[in-house]
């Protein structure tokens, strides 16, 4: 890691410590090595420098729309942090290879398969790509909840700081085998991926994902001591 690349993030670390209590305790859970496909929910900018630091010393990238090079300072930060840049709204083969090549080299991907901000915290429908990046890698799934950012420029008006608590799952890979590939499928299995998001965060977040009793987990593989993200109280249909 060049010296730039330490002194921007200890900088950025420094400005989110500032501004957010963050609660980031169970960070301690993620992998210090190898490939991994972080999924977590998406509320609005804050997350992404929050979780991105916080992550530190872990080799890490993640997605942002195109249009956000448009602006100078995510410009030159995404290309510091070597930020995939994606087209929203149409399949992009390109950063679908961009993020494989960094998953072979042992690095973090982090996904919010929601694609959009929500801005009030709530779950909103998730989107495929996150599966295909999955199955063509057979890289490990870790759903990571976070929840106050939604608040952060209420907060940010009454000069106040803003809690940020980050809850860390427990992993799981995608079967690859006994069912043939289609985009109901796939959309299947996102749902499944987002339900793990959800069963981690508070009830009034959880949005299009709140009944968990509707939760499925066909198509995913909880290896030991690993187990499902769902309260123990519920049984996936």
């Amino acid at each position: 890691m060049t010296f730039k690349k330490k002194l921007v993030i200890r900088i950025i670390r420094i400005l989110v410590d500032i501004l957010c209590r963050v609660h980031d305790d169970r960070l301690d859970r993620v992998p210090l090595e190898g490939p991994l496909i972080i999924v977590s929910n998406h509320i609005n900018f804050l997350e992404g420098p929050v979780i991105y630091t916080h992550l530190q010393p872990r080799q890490s990238t993640g997605y942002a729309a195109d249009k956000s090079w448009k602006n100078p300072f995510f410009a030159f930060l995404f290309d510091l942090w070597e930020i995939i840049s994606i087209k929203r709204g149409e399949p992009d083969i390109t950063a679908i290879r961009k993020g494989l090549d960094y998953l072979k080299r042992g690095w973090i991907l982090a996904i919010a398969p929601e694609g959009t901000r929500s801005g009030n915290g709530r779950l909103q429908r998730g989107r495929p790509g996150v599966v295909i990046l999955a199955q063509k890698s057979d890289a490990p799934i870790l759903p990571i909840s976070h929840h106050g950012g939604e608040y952060f420029w209420d907060n940010i008006k009454r000069l106040r700081r803003t809690d940020f608590s980050i809850i860390v799952g427990q992993p799981f890979h995608l079967k690859n085998e006994g069912y043939k590939v289609n985009s109901e499928i796939r959309q299947k299995i996102t749902d499944e991926i987002m339900y793990q998001i959800a069963a981690l965060l508070p009830p009034e977040n959880r949005g299009l994902y709140s009944n968990l009793s509707k939760a499925t987990e066909e198509f995913l593989d909880f290896k030991p001591p690993a187990k499902s993200n769902l309260p123990s109280t519920i049984t996936p249909s």
